[in-house]
């Protein structure tokens, strides 16, 4: 009887969760029908991709796709050198001060991420980094979580493998590139899965710095179907879709790394 319980808690969580992906995939398929009829419709009526060949009719959807792939992999490449390089010694290494540096990093984490728009913005206003593609990279590039998983991941390391590499010789920048990132590997795939879901859901950050509408990413430009189809609920929920399948397909390609870096990190 437990078990049934907990089985069922699991489906109806599941289907909470699945309930809002499932609506807007209906929504799109449908050509007929109240959008907002209550109880919802669950089965598309008069099924049909027109919705979506609309999408790509009205805007230059691969230019927006493109756009947030190049975003969303610098971003993730970035983001895993930099807070890599400080999670190691916040890890491994023993200075003055380490413990104030790292609880000045975990306070961040008590600050919604708008606080920061404005001193971000006008910091990339000084540097020239308005609509430019570096200009929605750099304020991503280092965050606390990043830190903080990964300086427990190399904490997960042997001290006695590191020992041993230094008596051999090896210098510090040797035993984290040669060493430590190989044995992390399943937890950079969850640091890089969470940054690459992050950067391509962004949306307030880039329609800050972005005005040009040929760079901005997907789910910037997306938006341009509210506009231009104002009652359209249909088609707005045909490019939510195709901006949701990139993300879910990558995850679900990738989740065994993230369920290994995500078991690591809870231990």
């Amino acid at each position: 009887m437990k078990t049934t319980l907990h089985y069922l808690a699991l489906v109806a969580i599941a289907l909470l969760c699945v309930f809002p992906f499932w609506w807007t995939l209906v929504t799109a398929l449908s050509t007929e029908g109240n959008v907002f009829a209550f109880p919802p419709t669950f089965w598309p009526k008069a099924p049909s991709l027109a919705n979506f060949a609309e999408v790509f009719r009205v805007i230059p959807l691969w230019d927006f796709f493109r756009n947030s792939v190049l975003i969303a992999a610098c971003t993730v490449l970035w983001k895993l050198l930099f807070c890599s390089m400080a999670a190691y010694p916040l890890a491994r290494m023993h200075f003055r001060g380490r413990k104030l540096v790292f609880g000045l990093i975990l306070a961040t984490l008590v600050l919604p991420s708008e606080v920061n728009f404005l001193v971000n913005f006008i910091t990339v206003t000084k540097l020239s980094l308005v609509d430019t593609y570096t200009g929605v990279i750099l304020p991503n590039v280092v965050t606390a979580v990043a830190i903080l998983l990964l300086k427990q991941a190399f904490e997960e390391v042997p001290q006695d493998l590191i020992d041993a590499a230094r008596v051999e010789g090896a210098s510090e920048w040797t035993i984290f590139t040669r060493i430590m990132l190989p044995l992390v590997a399943p937890w950079l795939a969850t640091v890089g899965i969470l940054t690459a879901v992050e950067s391509w859901n962004e949306y307030i950050w880039p329609s800050i710095v972005m005005s040009k509408p040929d760079e901005f990413p997907l789910s910037v430009g997306v938006l341009y179907l509210r506009g231009t189809f104002g009652s359209s609920t249909r088609v707005v929920a045909a490019g939510t879709i195709l901006t949701i399948l990139p993300t879910l397909a990558a995850f679900l390609f990738a989740q065994r790394f993230f369920m290994r870096g995500m078991d690591g990190a809870v231990k």
